[in-house]
Parts: C-alpha cells; structure tokens; sequence
C-alpha cells in the first residue's frame, strides 16, 4: 500500500507547506512500512516544478494537467484525489492544512470512508492502534485521536515537520481522468489576493508592528526589516482598527492566521487574540519597551527596548550578514 500525497502549488511552484506534507508522507512511510510516497499535483504547472517533490521525498509525482483544475474548485479536486488515491491503492491521503486542503479533505473523507485528523503535529503512535497528536484550541493544547478506519486522511501543520531536501529529483507521470460536469457546478469567477510581494499565510518570515510604532509615518523601519528578511508584514488589530495599516495585514484571532518559521512583534504588547493568530509560529521574537508586556510570556526571544532603537540596529546587522 502507498501514501499519496495531494500537494499544492501557486504562481508556477509547489508550495512550501505541501513539500513539508511530502516530507511528512517519507516520514510516515519508513515508519510504517507503508511503501511508497507518490505526490499529486492538479492543473496547470510545468514538470520542472513539480519534480521538486522528490527532494522532499516522494518517489514519483502524478500530474492531472487539466486546466478546468486552476480555479481550485473543490468538488472537481476531491473526485480528482479520489480518483487517483483508489489508481494507486493507497491507504493514507497527506496533505497540508490549508484553505482549500481542508474543504478537500473533508469531501475526501466521505468518499474514501475514511478518517481525517487535522492540525497533525507528529508521525502516528501505532504500537497500540492509531493514534495522531493534533494541535487544538489555537495551539494552546494536543490532543491524541485514535482512528479506526481502513483508510487515513492526515492534514498536516505547518512546520510541524522538518522539510526534507536531499533527495532526488522525482519522475513527473501524467494522468488523464473523465472529471463529471457535476463537480465543475461550482464556478469561481474571480479572487482578490492582497497586494505585497509575500502573503502573510504563505510568509516564512513576518515582521509585525503595534501601536509602539507611534504612527503611521513610522512603517518605514517595519517595512525595512521585512524587505531585508524577505519578509511579509503585519500588524495587531488596534493599528489596523485606526487605520494606520490596511486591513489584511490584521494578524490575529479575528485576522489572518499566521504559522511562519519566525514572528517578529514589534511594539505588541500581547493581548490574548493577537497570541491566537499568532502561537503556530517555530519562533517568536518581541521586542518591546515594557518588560512587563505579556507577549515575553509567550515569545521564544525577546528585547527590552525602545523600538526606535532596535530596529535600526537590527536592520543594520541583517545588512551586515547578508
């Protein structure tokens, strides 16, 4: 039996989050004996691109080439996955936990009668069963779910797992599949994306700033050290409540949800909601003039200090290493 894996891509690449549920599925598979790791890919992206999975540890990636397949339409990619997941005679479907993959997953489950696990923060216990560590209540707790059902779906968190790099480049495979007109219902007439050279939820590094930075006038240094960091900026809700920061760059419990490898909080002093959007992160550095402010509680660094001071110096350092 394999373990396929449904893996994303934008902008002509395969997305860093799916390569780690790559990585993920290599894992699972020496573990288990569960044979081998073959990636899935749906629409329009060229072979060279594609091939990259290898070096995450898939053995051969499946390209279904349909261009009806870009919009992301869900019900067309969960008969696709479905389709393909049966080809192959798998008995575990990885993928990463995102927007789309979730709704995915969700259809898959039904169609394969299978078990998901999302938010899966470690490889299965299964010396006595099955048993998957999910992070639950924003990260602030594990949980343990048993599942026992023939077939898995294991939607995995980002950087829950350590991305695999050195394998060989993978064999792309192409795939024909008769998708019903019925799943193609559903039509997607437009996106909006925020504007910005990286996204907040797909950045690895973010620099957020707080009511600290005083103003908006003051952005220059946020924006400064992002752009050296190839960073996504963001900010807390009060900055952009007052309007000194536009909208989607709210990172937050009732904004965006943020899981980068670094969390840069500039003048943030930590509410609760803000800790929500935010607690996912690998590393979380603060820096912040009051050494009372509750986000040193949660942050794996932190600075006492006057913005106003830090950040120069700091950009100044960045500059320096690169």
């Amino acid at each position: 039996m394999s373990i396929l894996v449904y893996i994303e891509h934008a902008e002509g690449s395969v997305k860093k989050t799916s390569l780690e549920a790559v990585s993920f599925g290599k894992a699972l598979a020496d573990k288990t004996s569960g044979g081998e790791v073959i990636a899935l890919a749906l629409g329009s992206i060229s072979d060279e691109a594609l091939a990259i999975a290898g070096t995450a540890g898939a053995s051969k990636v499946m390209h279904v080439a349909d261009g009806n397949l870009d919009a992301g339409v869900i019900q067309a990619h969960a008969d696709a996955v479905a389709q393909v997941y049966k080809q192959v005679g798998a008995n575990t479907l990885v993928l990463s936990k995102s927007s789309l993959g979730d709704a995915v997953a969700a259809r898959l489950a039904v169609k394969l009668d299978a078990g998901l696990v999302s938010n899966v923060v470690d490889l299965p216990d299964t010396t006595g069963g099955y048993k998957v560590k999910r992070s639950i209540y924003t990260g602030k707790a594990f949980a343990e779910t048993t599942v026992n059902k023939d077939h898995k779906i294991l939607a995995v968190k980002k950087n829950a797992v350590d991305l695999l790099t050195n394998g060989p480049e993978a064999t792309v495979e192409k795939v024909s599949l008769s998708i019903a007109d019925e799943n193609f219902a559903a039509k997607i007439t437009s996106t909006d994306k925020a504007e910005g050279e990286i996204l907040l939820p797909e950045a690895d590094v973010v620099v957020s700033g707080g009511r600290g930075m005083k103003g908006p006038e003051n952005w220059g240094m946020i924006e400064e050290l992002a752009k050296e960091l190839g960073a996504a900026t963001g900010c807390s809700k009060p900055v952009s409540d007052i309007g000194w920061r536009p909208h989607h760059e709210h990172v937050g419990q009732t904004g965006v949800k943020v899981a980068p490898t670094l969390y840069l909080a500039v003048g943030i002093s930590g509410a609760i909601q803000h800790l929500a959007g935010v607690n996912s992160s690998k590393y979380i550095v603060v820096i912040n003039k009051d050494p009372e402010a509750p986000f040193f509680k949660a942050a794996d660094y932190g600075i006492v200090g006057d913005a106003f001071e830090v950040l120069p110096k700091l950009i100044e350092a960045v500059k320096a290493i690169k």
